[in-house]
């Protein structure tokens, strides 16, 4: 021992220190502990260090705290160290951190109130919960409630679920919780809806028996037990209730903060409904009864909408509206009395004011006299041995008797209500058992304590000496189950205070004593008290300052009670005058409560006390007598009779404990306050049961258990191959102290602590192991980055040195690059002064030379100039005058185009302005453009005009100077004459003057004219630029436009896309979700068949048992067949069945009024439709009437063509006869014998008739082809008519539609637009209204005729297929309805006119009957005349070669099979069968089948290919009751054999595949075209030709619509046991998860032991079902859609278990659970299913799984856990993140920081609060379409199915 305190008491090690706020806190040593030490040094969480004392004598060292793996385990005894600390810790990490309110301490149930309202209550919930094991799943109250009804299905023993704590603590939340629980799983065993009664006693009793406290805002007032009947198979069928202490004191008085009971607030809230009118009832302020706590609302709660919750509760429980007002009224007069003023008359006496109005209220409310009430409320009767005395009241005394009387009254309601409730409870079938459900208070201790506290800690001690004996109990059978020494446990037997109380001369007898004595008070009673137990009785203490007071020591704690009260509250009397005035009532419920008065058992009032609590058994034994002397027993006595009755329940029921906690008194929201919580434990008994278990070995382990935790702590020789051997050895090794342990038979049971050393043990040897990891990690790490830095710098020196060389190089280089480039530079220096030097000495000769080139240019540009002025003067005299008018001219033009150019300029901006300009723009510039590009053309040619002009000018000017030249020559010739005429110098000189002067005019003019040029050319040039840039800003804003319509006409693509695809999703959506309700209503459905079934099968039983001898067969009717078309076979049933059927359905009253309502549904929606239907003939009839004409042309047409017809078949009919006629007589007349052999005349005629007959077919389809192409072509051209008519309407207002779009766009360029478009739409309306009504009514013409034609080639085509005989059948049923449709029509027109036609009408049809039966018998004669004489004929070629016969032998001679010739090739794929063989081919065809050697032998879906062969043949001979009795019985024979074998897999499997095969058959060869496109010619042979069967192809589908349920139903339960095993306990990487220590109840090990399942037995059964599904022919698709279902299913399931068990929630059990899923979809791979969307299904359950593994610290993991988990909710993510628990103690447990964060980030999320998947979830199903390749004629039917009586056909 001292080794092992040494060896847990070292450094590091963490304890737990008292603490006076905190009551313990944690600590860790920093020193290692030595046993001569006194003091330990500790240092606290928060960093500070202490010198913690121990105590010199005792040397108790402080709890040490468990290992952090074990915190938050779901069972306080799983815990190591099992003590007081350790205790609170956990509960508050659970709470807080987890969330998780509900913890198990061994049997007990520890429940925190939350005050929140949490989602773990729904349905999902409890079907999570049913049919697991305690211990398998977290803690929760209907794992309790389930145990217990378990228990008793298992045991057959009455089971008790004890449900105690203190006010506020969630004791009747908690009890609700457990009997909604057996009301949802067990349902009811009649249709009274017993569960539903007994859930609504709940609101009744909370209104009555609930109120506000400062401690709960719905506190019980009082004790209750419910205990709940179940019949033999275990379903509710009634419930009883029994209350005890009922705080009556709150009637008339309330504490601050507090409130009456709820129904007072109720009824006030609802005072202005009219029927509370009477009550004249007002405000709760009102009254003293409801407002002395000062707190008359409950936030969040409605009062009114409570009552209505209440009332409805009362109907439902039987209690009428009458009864209701009743007790409405007795609960308005107790407010009323409380409201009557009593004042002082004098100092003993007292008065009611008269009048007073609250008096007279309860006066008339209770319907007593006011003078009777007013006298007893202020006066007494005293009755001594001879006289009777009157007393007067003070006024304390008179109030304090009204508030008994108030007391009173409300006593007697509360009773009556608990009576009345019962009864509605009560059932008249037998009890088989019961679970009894305890809602009482727990222990109580205030700073005063009177009486009530008294009885309720007198209850508690009785009920706490129970639970301590029921947990010794169960530790005794453990441990002598599992065979290991029992030594007796101590723990606290609180027998001795029981004895105080109760015993002889015991605290309640010493009371009693003194109620009896005239003058007894409370203080001579504490003088008894101290007399008798003072020096006795050490658990009887006196309090040092009082003598009215007395201490108890309680098992949970000492309590201190005042004496003053306890007699009153224990005589508890009424003043019996007032009952009398009661009595006296004329309101019969107010003397329907005091009618036993005298009979109670109870005291049933209280004497004027101080209005104290006082709390009474409101619901006495029945079964105990009334004498006078029970009469007279007090309060105490009857408590403890009641409470004795209520352990003798106990003791004889199966206890189960639930204990709530209330964590602070201010109602806050997961607040723990640990002094509260630490006071609670210690008093409902919890640590006690940690004491018992830590007494004993509180922590077992199985031998497989222990070896997989421990293995590290072995070596390899200790391990042996018997692990209980290998265990024992290694125990041995590691505790030395063989009383810290023991071995079972299948268990190790370790004393408290010996866990924790052992996992100390493991730590450290893995702590070692992971050191040594390390260290070799390190090493290697070390040495890794040695040889890696080596290399780095071998690498760097490589390169350093490889630097230098290059930097070598390089110098090297640039230094004869530096010469090179010096050599070319000086080079270039010179080169470049030589060539300055060369330019310059160029340059100047250049210039002198140019200078003089110069001077002899001018020279001759001077002689040339003087010629060229004697020229222009010449021609500038000539020009002058042109010029001039020339310029006038062109002045003249320019004004004229001036003012044209105005007024078009005018007319362009008028045409801008308006639309049609703006839409003929871009044209009309591009008419512009070319017209200024032709003008810019035009002025070109006239340049290049003027340019020759110039040309020939230049040529003339140069022949005219030539010619100057020569006259300058001769001129200076003349010179000289001319120097000789000086007298004419003069004038040469003033005509050279004014030549000047005309020259330089000239040149103006000329300047000016290139001037004006100049400016035009600018002008056109700029003009021509505007006119561009327009253009381009036009092209610009037309490319804009175009673009904004292209991206315009994209986006409404791409939202008509969007908006498709949605449309499209959508309608998936509710396509699935209607086909998931129509298949749930086929559930539905077949549920109810089969409770009719059931009636049916015990009304036959009961019958025959009332009837010895006689046995009625069972009908084949169905019960839904009246939802069938086709059901007029059962008008043939026999008579018995139908009365037995009659019988029946009047059993199940429900179902024929459901029936009824249908029905009457149905009339009136075929009475709105036969309206509707009148309404449109009458339209159809307006229509028709307007081609009346024309169609009765028409119909006469009709009527000759098919007189012809008739004419024609009558033609034929009698050829025929002719042909049979010869044949006759060529047959009878030769007498030789080989006449009838091949080769006679009469086979030749024979042959030759047949030959004809066939040659006539052929002729006749190829008529029927060429009519049907001819109506085919004139149909479609009808209908590309239509359709061309009825799209262009669409097409138009698309347009206008884009062009209004646009219209928006371009508002203010289309405003004129708009304008004519008006007014051409207004025209365009009024023309197509015109032409609507035209085309309706042609179309309302074109349809008649139509249809009419539809019709008439229908009936020319089915004519025309039918035989001969059969065609005039045919003509005449369509004649008959012609006929009948014109009498209609007739009647329409002229009522008058149509009795006349009606008489001729019935005349012509009696005739055509008359001649149709004539027909029918003459064809039947001439087909037996015929078959005899083929037989003849067959009989003849057979006995040919045996010799001559007379034809009389053949014919009585038998006709031998062999020597039939038979051809396989005639076969046309039909089974013959006989109308009475049809039960027999049921029998041996479905019935009696069995599937194994069917799909393992022959061909898959061969039943239905047999059934369907045999509908083809009653399809070929048209014979509609064959048709219907084979599919009808087919139908009915499967429903039957899936109810016997519903069970059996292969089965199910089984006639699933043929009942879609049977259904694909019906669709292949049904004729349809869409269901033809992959048939043979063959098979399109063999199609039906009579009968339509789709309605029947509905049935069927719903038939296996209800098989496929039923399958995966099926599935569910074989997979079902396998998945949570499989996919979450089994270990399938062995070694990966720890096993953590488990509790006292067994907790489900991750070990694969003996005849557990593991994901291999999954697989092999997914395998089993594919293969058989695959063997039985099962479509592929479906196959698809059963493996999803099952999948998710598995997902479902797993996900479930795993969010409501903690100890699953780990990272190994993630890898285990990604792992199993890997598997599944390596499964699916093989099969080929990857596609089908199975995988899919697991995502919620991958997502949990990579949940339990990613990290869960930072904000980023955070971001990547909201981003990964899209499957799941929100609600699921925070579970999970909750129940994360690490399995070592290297893993960290998740925040609530980081929690919450998770919760932020998911806040905007849209999605269901629901926390479980719903596994009853099915998918809906859908049969696609799979013909079948197999040829009809190629079926082989074997011997073994007994099926001889079939013949091919």
């Amino acid at each position: 021992m001292n080794r092992e305190l040494e060896y847990m008491f070292v450094q590091s090690a963490r304890v737990w220190i008292p603490d006076a706020e905190e009551v313990w806190k944690s600590a860790e040593l920093t020193k290692d502990y030595k046993n001569d030490d006194a003091s330990l040094q500790l240092m606290l969480e928060d960093g500070t260090t202490i010198d913690h004392k121990l105590d010199p004598k005792t040397k108790n060292l402080p709890y040490l705290r468990n290992p952090d793996i074990l915190v938050g385990e779901n069972d306080l005894t799983a815990l190591s160290y099992l003590h007081e600390p350790a205790v609170l810790h956990n509960l508050k990490v659970r709470f807080i951190d987890s969330k998780l309110i509900y913890t198990y301490c061994g049997i007990v149930l520890v429940a925190i109130n939350p005050y929140e309202t949490l989602p773990i209550y729904g349905t999902d919930i409890i079907n999570a919960y049913s049919g697991q094991n305690m211990g398998d799943m977290d803690p929760h109250i209907f794992a309790v409630a389930e145990e217990a009804y378990k228990q008793m299905a298992r045991d057959e023993r009455n089971q008790s679920i004890i449900v105690s704590g203190e006010s506020g603590a969630g004791k009747t939340v908690s009890a609700k919780y457990a009997m909604r629980y057996f009301a949802t799983v067990s349902g009811s065993a009649s249709e009274a809806n017993v569960e539903e009664k007994v859930l609504a006693s709940n609101p009744i009793m909370e209104a009555i028996g609930n109120a506000k406290t400062t401690r709960n805002d719905n506190s019980s007032r009082f004790g209750k037990y419910i205990e709940i009947g179940f019949d033999n198979r275990y379903r509710i069928i009634g419930a009883n209730m029994r209350t005890y202490l009922l705080e009556k004191s709150r009637v008339v008085f309330q504490a601050d903060e507090e409130r009456n009971y709820h129904i007072f607030y109720q009824l006030c809230a609802s005072a202005n409904q009219p029927e509370f009118k009477n009550l004249r009832l007002s405000t709760a302020n009102d009254f003293l009864y409801t407002r002395q706590g000062r707190s008359p609302v409950i936030e969040g709660v409605d009062d009114a909408k409570e009552l209505r919750t209440t009332r409805h509760a009362f109907t439902l429980l039987g209690i009428n509206e009458s009864y209701q007002i009743g007790l409405f009224q007795v609960l308005a007069a107790i407010l009323h009395l409380g409201n009557v003023e009593i004042k002082d008359r004098d100092s003993d006496s007292s008065l009611i004011a008269p009048n007073n109005r609250h008096l007279t209220a309860f006066c008339e409310l209770v319907g007593v006299t006011y003078q009777d009430m007013s006298q007893w409320l202020c006066h007494r009767k005293l009755k001594t041995a001879t006289e009777t005395y009157i007393k007067p009241l003070p006024r304390l005394q008179a109030t304090n008797a009204r508030d008994a009387l108030s007391k009173h009254i409300y006593a007697k309601l509360f009773n009556w209500i608990v009576e009345h409730v019962n009864k509605a409870l009560v059932t008249n079938v037998k009890q088989h058992s019961f679970i009894g459900v305890l809602d009482i208070y727990g222990f109580e201790t205030f700073e005063i304590n009177s009486f009530e506290q008294f009885c309720i800690n007198y209850a508690n001690e009785k009920l706490q000496q129970q639970f301590n004996m029921h947990v010794f109990k169960l530790e005794q059978e453990e441990y002598m189950k599992e065979q290991i020494p029992w030594t007796l446990i101590d723990f606290y037997d609180n027998q001795p205070c029981i004895n105080l109380i109760e015993a002889k001369m015991g605290i309640l007898d010493l009371l009693d004593e003194e109620c009896k004595m005239p003058k007894g008070s409370d203080d001579s009673w504490a003088q008894k008290l101290y007399n008798t137990h003072l020096k006795t009785c050490s658990l009887f203490e006196k309090p040092r300052m009082s003598n009215r007071a007395f201490i108890i020591q309680h098992f949970a704690d000492k309590v201190e009670y005042q004496c003053e009260g306890f007699l009153e509250k224990n005589k508890d009397t009424v003043n019996e005058e007032q009952i009398h005035v009661l009595k006296a009532s004329k309101f019969d419920l107010l003397v329907e409560l005091f009618q036993d008065e005298e009979k109670a058992t109870t005291p049933t009032g209280q004497v004027p006390g101080t209005g104290g609590r006082t709390r009474l058994s409101i619901k006495p034994d029945k079964g105990r007598d009334t004498s006078s002397k029970e009469h007279k027993k007090t309060v105490g006595c009857q408590f403890r009779n009641s409470l004795q009755m209520l352990m003798e329940t106990l003791n004889a029921t199966t206890p189960h404990y639930v204990r709530c906690i209330k964590p602070n008194d201010f109602k806050l929201a997961f607040s723990f306050d640990p002094k509260r919580a630490v006071q609670q434990l210690r008093a409902c008994g919890v640590l006690e049961t940690i004491r018992i278990s830590a007494a004993g070995f509180p922590s077992r382990w199985t031998y497989q258990e222990f070896f997989s935790r421990y293995r590290v702590l072995m070596k390899q020789k200790d391990v042996l191959p018997d692990k209980k051997l290998t265990c024992k050895n290694v125990l041995e090794k590691l505790v030395q102290d063989q009383d810290k342990y023991q071995f079972g038979k299948t268990k190790i049971f370790f004393r408290a602590g010996q866990v924790a050393y052992l996992e100390k043990l493991r730590a450290d040897k893995l702590r070692a192991a992971c050191i040594r990891i390390q260290k070799t990690i390190r090493c290697w790490l070390a040495r890794k980055k040695y040889l890696r830095q080596r290399s780095a710098v071998i690498t760097i020196q490589r390169f350093t040195r490889g630097y230098q060389a290059r930097c070598l190089v390089k110098f090297m280089r640039r230094t004869q690059a530096a010469t090179v480039i010096q050599k070319y530079q000086r080079m270039c220096v010179e080169r470049k002064r030589y060539r300055q030097k060369q330019a310059a000495a160029l340059a100047m000769q250049t210039i002198l030379r140019a200078y003089m080139a110069r001077q002899k240019y001018q020279a001759l540009l001077r002689e040339h100039k003087a010629v060229i002025i004697q020229k222009h003067v010449r021609g500038w005299l000539a020009r002058c005058w042109y010029k001039c008018c020339l310029e006038a001219i062109v002045y003249l033009q320019c004004c004229i185009r001036r003012m044209r150019a105005k007024r078009e300029l005018k007319k362009l901006k008028i045409e801008a302005r308006s639309v049609e300009h703006f839409k003929k723009l871009n044209k009309g510039m591009e008419n512009k453009i070319m017209q200024l590009q032709r003008k810019i053309d035009e002025q070109n040619k006239d340049n290049r005009v003027i340019s020759e002009k110039l040309v020939s000018l230049e040529s003339s000017y140069a022949s005219e100077s030539e010619r100057m030249r020569g006259e300058l020559g001769r001129l200076r010739g003349v010179e000289e004459d001319a120097k000789n005429k000086a007298n004419q110098v003069s004038s040469l000189l003033e005509e050279l003057e004014k030549l000047r002067k005309e020259l330089s005019v000239t040149q103006q003019e000329k300047k000016t004219i290139e001037d004006w040029a100049q400016k035009y050319r600018d002008e056109m040039e700029k003009m021509v630029s505007e006119l561009k840039d327009q253009n381009g800003l036009l092209k610009k804003e037309k490319d804009d436009l175009n673009k904004m319509i292209q991206e315009q006409s994209q986006q409404m693509t791409e939202k008509m896309t969007r908006a498709i695809a949605q449309e499209t999703q959508q309608l998936e959506t509710d396509l699935n979700e209607e086909r998931s309700r129509y298949q749930n209503l086929l559930t539905e459905h077949l549920r109810l068949e089969e409770k009719y079934d059931d009636l049916k099968e015990e009304l036959a039983h009961s019958t025959n048992v009332s009837k010895p001898g006689h046995r009625r067969t069972d009908s084949t009717h169905s019960s839904n067949e009246s939802e069938y078309t086709y059901n007029s076979e059962y008008a043939e049933l026999e008579d018995g069945s139908r009365v037995g059927e009659d019988v029946t359905r009047g059993m199940d009253t429900s179902l024929t009024l459901k029936l009824q309502k249908r029905v009457t549904e149905l009339e009136q929606e075929k009475q709105s439709l036969r309206n509707e239907l009148e309404n449109r003939e009458e339209q159809f009839q307006r229509a028709r009437a307007r081609d009346d004409a024309q169609f009765r042309k028409a119909r006469g047409a009709e009527l000759e063509y098919e007189s012809l017809k008739r004419q024609e078949l009558e033609s034929e009919n009698k050829k025929l006869r002719h042909d049979l006629a010869e044949m006759r007589q060529s047959l009878l007349g030769g007498a030789a014998a080989g006449t009838g052999a091949p080769g006679s005349p009469a086979y030749k005629v024979l042959l030759d008739q047949l030959n004809a007959s066939c040659e006539e077919l052929e002729v006749r389809k190829e008529e029927v082809l060429i009519l049907r192409s001819q109506l085919v072509s004139q149909k479609e051209a009808m209908h590309h008519k239509d359709e061309k008519e009825t799209m262009t309407e669409p097409s138009v207002f698309a347009q206008d539609v884009n062009k209004l779009k646009d219209a928006d766009e371009l508002k203010q360029a289309y405003v004129g637009l708009k304008d004519t478009n008006r007014l051409l739409e207004q025209q365009l309306q009024a023309q197509r209204r015109t032409y609507d009504s035209e085309v309706e009514s042609l179309r309302g013409e074109l349809q008649n005729v139509k249809e009419e034609n539809n019709r008439q080639q229908q009936l020319l085509a089915q004519n025309l297929q039918l035989p001969p005989e059969a065609r005039i059948e045919a003509s005449l049923q369509h004649e008959i309805t012609r006929l009948t449709n014109e009498n209609l029509e007739l009647m329409a027109d002229d009522p008058t006119a149509s009795r006349e036609a009606r008489v001729i009408i019935l005349r012509r049809m009696v005739d055509l009957m008359e001649q149709l039966e004539k027909q029918d018998r003459t064809i039947r004669k001439l087909k037996k005349q015929l078959k005899v004489y083929s037989k003849r004929i067959g009989e003849m070629g057979a006995g040919q070669a045996e010799g001559q016969t007379s034809p009389g032998q053949m014919v009585e001679e038998p006709i031998h099979p062999v020597n039939i010739p038979r051809r396989e090739k005639d076969f046309q794929g039909m089974l013959e069968y006989k109308k009475e063989d049809e039960m027999k081919l049921v029998k041996n065809l479905i019935l009696e089948l069995k599937p194994r050697g069917v799909a393992v032998n022959l061909i898959p879906g061969l039943p239905a290919y047999i059934l369907f062969m045999c509908l083809r043949h009653a399809d070929y001979l048209n014979d509609d009751q064959k048709v219907r009795t084979l599919l009808t019985s087919t139908i009915n024979s499967i429903k039957k054999i899936l109810k016997k074998r519903g069970d059996d897999f292969e089965t199910v499997s089984f006639w699933l595949a043929n009942t879609c095969r049977f259904l694909h058959c019906l669709k292949q060869y049904s004729g349809d075209e869409a269901f033809m496109k992959h048939n043979t010619s063959r098979q399109n042979e063999h199609c039906l030709s009579n009968f339509d069967l789709a309605e029947y192809r509905q049935v069927i589908s719903d038939l296996a619509i209800q098989i496929y349920q039923q399958l995966v139903k099926c599935m569910e339960n074989i997979l079902q046991p396998m998945i949570v095993s499989g996919m979450l306990e089994h270990e399938t990487i062995q070694g990966v998860s720890g096993v953590k220590p488990t509790g006292l109840r067994k907790r489900t090990s991750s070990i694969a032991d003996e005849g557990t399942y593991t994901l291999d037995s999954i697989l092999r059964q997914l395998s089993a079902f594919h293969s058989t599904m695959c063997q039985h022919g099962t479509d592929p698709e479906l196959i698809k859609q059963v493996v999803k279902q099952l999948f998710y299913i598995i997902g479902a399931v797993t996900l479930n278990n795993l969010l409501l068990r903690k100890d699953m929630c780990s990272w190994s059990k993630g890898m285990q659970i990604r792992y199993n899923v890997s598997q599944l979809e390596e499964w699916l791979r093989d099969k080929g299913l990857m596609n089908c969307g199975a995988k899919e299904t697991l995502e919620p359950l991958i997502q949990a799984a990579q949940l339990l593994q990613v990290k869960k610290k930072t904000e980023e993991d955070a971001e990547a856990i909201c981003s990964m988990c899209h499957a799941l909710t929100t609600a699921q993510i925070v579970k999970v993140l909750n129940l994360y628990t690490p399995v070592n103690e290297f893993e960290e447990r998740v925040s609530v920081a980081f929690i919450r964060t998770i919760q932020t980030r998911l806040r905007d999320r849209s999605e269901s609060p629901q926390l479980l998947m719903d596994t009853k979830m099915i998918y809906p199903v859908t049969f696609p379409f799979s013909p079948s390749s197999l040829a009809l004629e190629t079926i082989q039917i074997p011997t073994s199915l007994n099926l001889s009586f079939l013949t091919r056909v």
